[in-house]
Formats: C-alpha cells, sequence, structure tokens
C-alpha cells in the first residue's frame, strides 16, 4: 500500500470507527457486533503502525489511554461555572417560579432536567476538536484533566455538523451502577478497600494520572450545557437539541431525562415522576434542575452573588426506612477479615426488596449501639449496599442486651485479632480456615490471575469437599482421573480443566504475583514489582526501603510483602508452584538492556523508521522510564516532526536534551 492509499484507508477506517462508537454509546443502538468493530480497530491501529506520520491525535486509537500526568495544571474559566441554589421543598419551588414570573416581561418556558451525580466538566472544542476539559475547581478556576476526559466513549473527540468554530459545554461526568460494582467485586478480590459510592469514584478517577487506568473504568457522561460568543442559539432545550447534532451524547425528550414546560404543573409533573422512578435509572441522580429555557430572559434576570437567579436545582429527600434487625451474622473474606452483616425483616426501599445490610465493622455497631430485635433506619442514598443509619430507640424491648463482636472466627474457632490502625477483626489462621483457603484459589484462578478455562467457584467447593485441594499449588497435582469423578463432571469438563491448568503456566510473572492474593498487592502493584525486581526471588529479599523505592509502592504494601514473605507456608507454596512450572521471573525481550536505567523520556510528534509506540517499547525494554509531560526531573525529549513548540520551549529552557529519532537510535549503536 502506497502512501496515499494508506492516509485515504486510515481516514476512511477512523470515520468508520468513530460514527459506530457514537451509534453504540450515544444513540445505544448498535449496527455491528463487538468482534467486527474489534477487527477495524485492530485494523487502524496496524496502518498506524505501519504508517505513524498518518496517526493523527484524534484517532479512535488512542481511547485507551496510556499517558501518565505528573500535576493537573490549575485553569481559569472563560466563563464561570457557578452552583446553583437548590431546596428540598416543593413550596420553594413554586415561590421560586411566582417570583421569576414578577420579574420578567413575556411568557416563561422552562426546561426541567435530570441532576446527575457526578463530576461537573467543561470541555471547549475548536474547530470540531476536543481541546480542553476543565473540572469545576472553585467555579473560577479548575483543573485540566483532559487527558483523561479522551478516554470517555461517549465525549466525541471530533464533531460532525454544522458546530461553532470555538465553544465550550459542560455537563456531568459519572460512573454508571454497572461500572461502580464490577469495580467493587475485582477490589474485594484484590482485597483492596471497597469504593463508597459511585459520584466519589468518578471523581477520584478523572484525577487518576494513568490514563489507561481511567479507560478501563468505563465513566460515562451527559453534556447539556453550551457556552459561547455569538452561538446564534435562542434557548437551552435547542441549544441540547443542536449539540446531540454534533455528535455528543445529551439529554434528551424521548426518555423524559429533559422537558419543556411552561408552567409550574409541568415542572411538578417532572419533579415527582422523577422521585418515583430514579432507582430504574442504570447511574445515580440526586435530583431535577429547572432553568429558565429562553436565554436573552436568562440575561434579564441575571445573577445572585453565588447563583443565577434563573435556575435552581430540587433535590429528592434520601430514601429511609424502618424494619427489624433480627440477627447479626458474619462473613470471612479471603485474606481472613471479619465483615458483619445484618439480616433484617425484608422491607421494600429503592424499588427492591432489602433482607440485609453491611454493618462494616465493630465500630460501626458500637456507633449505632445496636441491639439485635431494635428497629433501625436503612438508607441507600448513594450507596449501592443498604446501611443502617440509625436506630429507633422508642421501640426497643427493655430485655435486649447490646451486640456484642465475635471473639473466635465463625468457620474455624481461631481467636480474631485486630491489628494497630485497622478497623477490621481478622481471622490470623489463614492455613486451615475454609473459607480463606478456598476464597484464596477462587482468586488465585480468576480471570485477571491465571484465567484456568473450566474452573469455577463451584468446582472448587466440589475439591475442597472432597480433600484433592487445600491450597493452590494442590491445584497442579490433580489428574483427570480425579477430576472427572467428581458431581456433573463430564469427561469434556475435565479435560478442560487439566488442559487450562496446563496453560496457566505460561501466564507472565505480573499475573502470577497478582494471583499470589498477597493482601494489598492489587493488579496495578503486581506489575509495579514484577517489572522492578523481574523476579520472585528478588522481590523475597528486598529490604523495606528497597521495596517503598520502586513507583507507588507505599509503607503499607511493602510490609505486607514482607511480612507474605516470612511466612514458611507462603515460601513452600511458592517452591510448589515453581517445579510444577509456573512463571516466576519476568523473560527479558531479546536485546533489551539496562543502558537507559534511571533516565526519563517524553516522546512527541511523528517519526519516520519507528511508530511513537515502538519508541516508548525500546526506551522500556532497555531500562528507561516514558513519562507523559515535560518537567526538571525529565532527561531527554525524543522530538518528531510536528512536535509542539509549546513542548520544544519548555524543553530548551529547562536545559533538556532534545534528541531527533536519529540520534534517539544512535543511542543504541
Amino acid at each position: 500500500m502506497n502512501n496515499f492509499n494508506a492516509k485515504e484507508e486510515i481516514l476512511k477506517l477512523s470515520e468508520e470507527i468513530n460514527k459506530h462508537n457514537h451509534l453504540y454509546y450515544v444513540e445505544n443502538m448498535p449496527f455491528i457486533s463487538d468482534y467486527d468493530f474489534d477487527l477495524l480497530l485492530k485494523k487502524l491501529q496496524d496502518l498506524e503502525i505501519q504508517f505513524p506520520e498518518f496517526a493523527f491525535e484524534y484517532s479512535p486509537t488512542k481511547r485507551v489511554g496510556g499517558d501518565i500526568t505528573k500535576k493537573f495544571e490549575t485553569v481559569g474559566h472563560r466563563f464561570p461555572m457557578l452552583s446553583l441554589s437548590n431546596t428540598y421543598s416543593e413550596e420553594e419551588i413554586i415561590e421560586w417560579e411566582n417570583r421569576l414570573k414578577k420579574l420578567s416581561e413575556g411568557d416563561l418556558e422552562y426546561v426541567c432536567e435530570l441532576k446527575y451525580d457526578g463530576v461537573a466538566i467543561g470541555i471547549r472544542y475548536e474547530n470540531g476538536f476536543l481541546s480542553r476539559a476543565v473540572t469545576r475547581g472553585d467555579g473560577t478556576q479548575g483543573e485540566d484533566v483532559t487527558t483523561n476526559v479522551k478516554t470517555i466513549k461517549t465525549i466525541p473527540l471530533q464533531l460532525k455538523g454544522d458546530f461553532p468554530l470555538d465553544f465550550e459545554i459542560r455537563g456531568e461526568i459519572f460512573m454508571p451502577l454497572e461500572s461502580f460494582q464490577k469495580l467493587n467485586t475485582e477490589r474485594e478480590e484484590s482485597d483492596e478497600a471497597l469504593f463508597a459510592n459511585p459520584r466519589n469514584t468518578a471523581s477520584g478517577t478523572l484525577k487518576m494520572k494513568d490514563s489507561k487506568v481511567v479507560a478501563e473504568r468505563s465513566l460515562d457522561s451527559y453534556l447539556y450545557g453550551v457556552y459561547g460568543n455569538d452561538l446564534a442559539i435562542d434557548g437551552h432545550f435547542e441549544s441540547v437539541d443542536k449539540a446531540g447534532k454534533w455528535g455528543f451524547k445529551v439529554p434528551v425528550s424521548k426518555n423524559r431525562f429533559i422537558e419543556k414546560v411552561n408552567s409550574i404543573d409541568g415542572i411538578m409533573n417532572f419533579i415527582h415522576y422523577w422521585d418515583k422512578e430514579r432507582n430504574k435509572l442504570p447511574f445515580e441522580i440526586d435530583g431535577v434542575v429547572i432553568k429558565v429555557n429562553n436565554y436573552a430572559q436568562q440575561k434579564s434576570l441575571g445573577f445572585t452573588a453565588k447563583s443565577p437567579r434563573w435556575a435552581i436545582a430540587y433535590k429528592f429527600k434520601t430514601e429511609r426506612v424502618e424494619t427489624k434487625l433480627e440477627s447479626i451474622s458474619y462473613q470471612v473474606g479471603r485474606t481472613g477479615a471479619i465483615t458483619p452483616v445484618a439480616n433484617l425483616e425484608a422491607v421494600q426501599l429503592g424499588g427492591t426488596t432489602v433482607k440485609r445490610a453491611s454493618l462494616y465493622n465493630s465500630d460501626q455497631i458500637e456507633k449505632l449501639n445496636l441491639h439485635v430485635g431494635d428497629y433501625v433506619y436503612v438508607e441507600k442514598g448513594g450507596e449501592i449496599i443498604p446501611k443502617i443509619v440509625g436506630v429507633n430507640t422508642s421501640k426497643r424491648d427493655a430485655s435486649t442486651s447490646f451486640v456484642n463482636f465475635i471473639g473466635n472466627c465463625p468457620e474455624c474457632n481461631t481467636t480474631l485479632v485486630r491489628r494497630e490502625g485497622e478497623v477490621q477483626h481478622y481471622c490470623p489462621n489463614d492455613t486451615f480456615c475454609p473459607p480463606q483457603m478456598k476464597g484464596k484459589i477462587e482468586h488465585f484462578i480468576g480471570r485477571k490471575a491465571m484465567n484456568i478455562d473450566g474452573l469455577g467457584a463451584e468446582t472448587v467447593d466440589l475439591l475442597y469437599a472432597k480433600g484433592l485441594i487445600k491450597t493452590i499449588a494442590d491445584l497442579y497435582d490433580l489428574t483427570f482421573d480425579q477430576v472427572v469423578e467428581l458431581d456433573r463432571m463430564a469427561d469434556k469438563s475435565a479435560n478442560n480443566i487439566i488442559s487450562g491448568l496446563e496453560a496457566s503456566k505460561k501466564v507472565p510473572f505480573e499475573r502470577v504475583l497478582f494471583a499470589l492474593g498477597i493482601r494489598f498487592v492489587g493488579e496495578t502493584v503486581a506489575k509495579k514489582l514484577a517489572k522492578h525486581f523481574k523476579t520472585i526471588e528478588n522481590i523475597k529479599i528486598a529490604s523495606f526501603e528497597e521495596l517503598i523505592n520502586v513507583d507507588e509502592i507505599g509503607d503499607k504494601i511493602a510490609v505486607s510483602v514482607q511480612n507474605y514473605f516470612l511466612n514458611e507456608d507462603n515460601c513452600f507454596l511458592i517452591e510448589r508452584l515453581i517445579k510444577a512450572g509456573l512463571q516466576f521471573e519476568i523473560k527479558e525481550k531479546e536485546g533489551s538492556t539496562n543502558k537507559l536505567e534511571g533516565k526519563s523520556f517524553v516522546v512527541s510528534g511523528v517519526f519516520n523508521t519507528f511508530s511513537r509506540d515502538e519508541i516508548k517499547e525500546v526506551i522500556e525494554s532497555n531500562g528507561g522510564k516514558n513519562v507523559s509531560s515535560i518537567s526538571s526531573k525529565t532527561d531527554f525529549v525524543v522530538a518528531g516532526e510536528n512536535m509542539g513548540p509549546a513542548k520544544l520551549k519548555k524543553a530548551s529552557s529547562l536545559g533538556i536534551t532534545i534528541l531527533s529519532e536519529d540520534e534517539f537510535i544512535q543511542l543504541f549503536n
């Protein structure tokens, strides 16, 4: 393929992928299968690698992230991002509407919208391309989170239609409930603290330094406020409709996420409808927003010191129900953590039947002064899991007594411990406590760990009950004859398990390290440790200082890693896994060296011989580190064609060595 044909094909593929992205994520009308979409994306990626000079900045292949942000720059807002006045009172909404009618000339129209429970964002587009995304901050300035926002698939990188050449669109970035639940499930498997609610998680995710992690968390958005000069649009409702045609995911009337009304009755109908229906939404809302539609009337009504007069937010009261606490049970996690669970008299809350609520730890029980038999108040609010928020002591039976947290493990009767500085109690019997042993095995075989085909929690239970496995190492001693004897196990299924175990011996070291289930060593930390120390033996003998010198490894993780290897049973387990043939060292790629160890690089621009990703891979395989932004700590800038002049100027002013592509190649000659 020649250069002309390649450029045409890249443009054609980019346009087609952008179209399917919009249909899937914004219109919710997929036109092709996921498989066919992935083939298109792979074809574009291959072409961009072969012809890097035609890989443009807003290619759909950039959605996966990967850039690292050291610090989020503070940026002033061109148009202030003021907060709205809010109320929980319908009477105050009526008073607000009456007041506006007295202040305005002519009839008023109102736009009613959902109040999305997420992170406010302002995104600037220039010449149809996303140029900058800034958080609300204090209303006058916020943080530049452009790199992370570009990974959100419902936010277009390039617009279509008759868009203005320079404008800003505002809205809310949020985490869908399904994504939130999936993320917490993964964190639970990695023995990481669970996130409290989708809103805080979305906020924290948007401020993460690694945009690849942001991309994996499936944030979503609704954008609904268009700002700019000479937009030639008369009203808010009309501007939202226009923005949808430009390619944005906007609220639409057909699902009642937005409505234009002309009376207080219309406003109240919208409020009452969503007060009942909000629990059916796939994301969190905490109220509705009402705005005067016409821009000229908005301008005439003006602002108070803190908020616009022409808009107000009505916030829903958090739904709370009262029910009886029948008993408390205790769950034992993979790491021995004991979680108390309240068993409740069944009650309807948020459209679902609630029978259980988490009590988190002994401090929470003490704080609530719980007695079994109490009538308790239960809320969901911003939480996915119901929680007890109070006790109706007026209904307390005098014969009941305070709940004392258990002192022994409910599964193996071992005396519980509570480590200094931690709120949870633990069962220290990690060798013979059944839930811990089975939990470790289930974590080990998981998709992001060893991903052993054919094995699941039910099969683990059967193997454990038969006495065939007690530890993860026992899996590799299993035979076909042993497995096929299990209940409801056919020959084909047994063969799949044995084949899956054999295939897992090729799983790379970083995933094996994660699969071991060392406390606080999640997927990302395992990658950092494996990359830094290269072998399990090096990690085993690493000092505390050596561990905390690894990027993103803090005191807590370092102590946990050292404690793991101080346990002789764990060391013996690893010896068995090594003998079984698992990977416990990183296999260096051919030609790898430590030539660039300790050096940091910024790679920018378009290159002739190599793609940008290939240059970055060479840097990492020779011990160097890729960073996304230039600072005084940067050692080299590898500058290709079309590198931004601002970056070059900054690198020069800091005295950083700037290498052309040929000069970079010379480093290895």
